[in-house]
């Protein structure tokens, strides 16, 4: 059953110079690995942070859909989640459960599953995500 939906688009011009950014700066956001795969391209690195970025956002109101009472800080969200690709090649989020549930002083303790989906065009990034219950 879908408890929860959230959807962001982002202009990709915000994130033209993150490549740029610490990498200290960065893991305030993103994990390791995303940061590596993001700048592999400086040409997509634009893009990559973009859509990252825009499906922390979306998990971010569709958890705020779900728990309208529950309040975790926009940064709390970014450190535990992140975005990977699947074997197919489609995006998943990889979310840390135990720190969500810790987080909100367990009020989330439905095992939840999320599904994402990410696309772009040259200068937007939109990324949707369904919690399901």
């Amino acid at each position: 059953m879908i408890i929860g939906l959230g959807i962001d688009s982002i202009e990709i011009e915000r994130f033209s110079h993150w490549h740029r950014f610490s990498n200290v700066m960065l893991r305030r956001i993103f994990s390791e690995k995303e940061i590596v795969y993001c700048l592999q391209n400086e040409t997509t690195a634009a893009e990559r942070f973009a859509a990252r970025f825009a499906a922390r956002e979306a998990f971010f109101k569709a958890i705020q859909t779900a728990y309208p009472t529950t309040h975790i800080p926009f940064l709390s969200i970014c450190r535990i989640i992140s975005l990977s690709n699947a074997q197919n090649g489609s995006p998943t989020l990889l979310i840390e459960w135990d720190m969500l549930r810790k987080l909100t002083n367990n009020e989330i303790s439905t095992p939840l599953s999320a599904l994402v989906s990410i696309t772009h065009t040259r200068t937007t990034a939109t990324a949707c995500v369904f919690l399901q219950a």
